[in-house]
């Protein structure tokens, strides 16, 4: 059986760490957080974790986040 991918966009943080590296994740989703020792690793793997999450979510019947935005009005 072919499995078809679903392409969905999840807001990152990519967080400098003060020993060198990036701390990245995805704030919808639950527990999902990598790291890279540069911007462009840590961002390839947060889509490897956001996949495995998918996946995951999938195979136990967790709904998946719809993305949402919030509007703060500053002074």
């Amino acid at each position: 059986m072919e499995k078809r991918a679903t392409v969905k966009n999840f807001e990152v943080i990519l967080e400098p760490e003060a020993g060198g590296g990036y701390h990245v994740y995805a704030p919808s989703l639950k527990g999902c957080h990598s790291y890279g020792s540069t911007k462009e690793k840590a961002l390839r793997y947060i889509a490897e974790a956001i996949a495995l999450w998918l996946e995951t979510a999938e195979e136990l019947g967790i709904p998946i986040p719809e993305r949402k935005t919030v509007a703060v009005r500053m002074p």
